[in-house]
């Protein structure tokens, strides 16, 4: 068989519905499969046998959906998932959640029973359409598998153009068996919305004119190529840059434009200028619910502020805010378009950035931070910064300990970033492993909260299946901290079903035949690591925190009085 994705672009030959699926997938260029093997799927799984794709097995689908997902994060490419019908689908939801809201292509397949049993209740029957209708950007069904190829080379596009998102197609396996002849289809090509120049001359114009401008960047749709070649026209044109929640990686920190996130627990200074900017250009972006701090950033539905919104998906703008100026591009044809050229230079500009930067030092700043507790978590993420070569992937799910990475950690580099925009925990496990599989060279290294390591923990077995030497940095505050902070905040000192006894994960790491430590110092850490990291193993550091530290800000007791004394407790 052909290496050549664009090899073999017609058939007459007689091929199973399973293997001329397989043969579209690397047609379209895809070359990794994350999976969870299931009986509705096997003339897939026969295909891929003597296929030059390459086949995680996965412990739950769960976390096959968040290292196909991972993919497509890092590569801006779709990864394909296999999951079986039913159960196996429900667990992929979670998975196919975050790609849809963090606009990450990727393509799910999933078996389904036989055609002639439809509607009568058969074995884990589910009607995909209605399950994942609202879920996924497309949802469909092949019944005939002469439509494979056509079918297959739409989903890629649906996946990949405008807003990405994720695609499900439903298989039922009598389809799969079918002999067939069709031609296969030609490889999707690229399709990316560009700007004018008259909508760039007006970019440029009222960036020009205006005195406190502001750079928010996020989404999907962006290269390497474009994150190096905007950081240097910011810089040029002393142009403030902010990024949206968890997309750090689109702009480097050490860039002298870089004024910090807008994401989960940002910088209080950051947010109030944010509020004094008199234009915005919003760029990949869609300023969602965390971005915008509750929609309270922009007025609805005219913001106070000039607002440029640039995004691939027309449809998309003026549907929460309506622009000044909206652009139907990607982000990567929009900085190509911008060029080199920097804006004119401006007095108010240049103290505006610098006074963000100056904001930015100061909060990004380790000295000083000091929670309760032996292992500080603030000199854990200075030592990485000291020793992680600049191209580690670092991931994360959802939980407080996040904060300690989006705040302290240096991205300096495009795809070294996986963490779920849409808050879903369990993620950091899967995207690690995912992102090891992809990139086997690079260093990668996931942070999970104790609550969020084990609903995906499983997944260490899959790392340690396929002999991949990551880190993973448990934070335990025995816990579910981020409900339990809010908890304290709306009904202080009645705690309710958040609290966790946990495992000695270090433990659970060997026993699964990984390296594993625990670490209750801060001086532990750094040797901790080092041995992780020479062991050639998969590791789990364990790393025991005070409950008390939820946060680099403030205590867990004053969340507490500070609801006490605004009178939210009981008398």
């Amino acid at each position: 068989m052909s290496a050549n994705p664009a090899a073999n672009t017609s058939s007459s030959t007689s091929r199973t519905g399973g293997q001329t699926l397989v043969d579209q997938l690397r047609i379209h260029g895809i070359r990794h499969v994350f999976c969870v093997p299931g009986e509705s799927y096997l003339a897939v799984l026969d295909a891929l046998h003597d296929a030059d794709i390459e086949v995680t097995v996965c412990r739950q689908e769960g976390g096959a959906m968040m290292m196909a997902e991972a993919h497509g994060k890092l590569t801006g490419r779709p990864a394909a998932c296999f999951v079986t019908r039913g159960p196996g689908a429900t667990n992929a939801a979670p998975g196919i959640h975050i790609a849809s809201h963090d606009s990450t292509p990727v393509l799910v397949f999933v078996g389904q029973i036989e055609r002639a049993v439809r509607e009568r209740g058969a074995l884990q029957e589910l009607d995909y359409r209605a399950a994942f209708g609202h879920m996924a950007k497309w949802v469909t069904e092949i019944d005939d598998a002469r439509r494979i190829p056509e079918v297959v080379s739409r989903a890629v596009h649906t996946a990949t153009s405008g807003r990405p998102g994720p695609v499900l197609i439903a298989l039922p396996e009598d389809m799969l068996v079918d002999r067939v002849e069709c031609a296969d289809a030609q490889p999707v090509q690229d399709v990316q919305a560009h700007p004018g120049p008259a909508q760039m001359a007006q970019v440029r114009e009222l960036l020009a004119r205006a005195e406190r401008p502001l750079v928010v960047l996020g989404g999907t749709r962006w290269n390497a190529e474009a994150v190096e070649q905007f950081a240097r026209w910011a810089q040029a044109s002393e142009l403030p840059v902010t990024v949206s929640l968890r997309r750090q990686m689109l702009f480097p920190t050490s860039n002298a434009s870089f004024v910090g996130d807008l994401g989960f627990g940002p910088n209080p200074q950051l947010v109030e200028q944010v509020k004094r900017a008199d234009l915005i250009l919003l760029l990949g972006s869609r300023m969602s619910e965390t971005p915008s701090q509750g929609y309270t950033l922009l007025n609805i539905p005219v913001p106070q502020q000039t607002l440029i919104h640039v995004f691939p998906e027309a449809a998309e703008i003026g549907r929460v805010y309506a622009p000044t100026l909206g652009i139907c591009a990607t982000p990567a044809a929009f900085v190509e378009a911008l060029g080199a050229q920097p804006l004119p230079a401006s007095a108010s500009r240049s103290a505006y950035a610098q006074n963000l930067r100056a904001i930015y030092e100061s909060w990004r700043s380790t000295e000083g931070i000091v929670t309760p507790g032996a292992l500080q978590m603030a000199q854990v993420m200075e030592h990485l910064n000291e020793v992680l070569p600049p191209d580690a992937i670092v991931c994360n799910g959802a939980g407080n300990y996040a904060t300690w990475v989006h705040r302290f950690y240096r991205f300096d580099r495009y795809g070294t970033q996986l963490a779920p925009t849409s808050g879903s925990m369990g993620y950091g496990v899967p995207a690690a492993v995912g992102a090891k599989r992809v990139f086997p060279d690079r260093t990668v290294v996931a942070f999970a909260g104790d609550g969020c390591f084990l609903m995906n923990g499983q997944e260490f077995a899959t790392a340690v299946q396929y002999q991949l030497p990551l880190v993973i940095i448990v934070v335990d505050n025995g816990m579910y901290g981020t409900i339990r902070m809010h908890q304290e905040r709306e009904y202080p000192g009645r705690v309710s079903a958040t609290a966790l006894r946990n495992p000695d994960f270090a433990v659970y790491a060997r026993a699964f035949g990984g390296h594993g430590e625990r670490v209750e110092r801060t001086e532990e850490f750094a040797p901790a690591f080092e041995r992780a990291l020479a062991s050639g193993l998969p590791a789990i550091l364990h790393c025991v925190i005070d409950p008390e530290a939820i946060s680099p800000a403030f205590t867990l007791t004053q969340v507490r009085e500070a609801a006490m004394a605004a009178g939210r407790g009981r008398a």
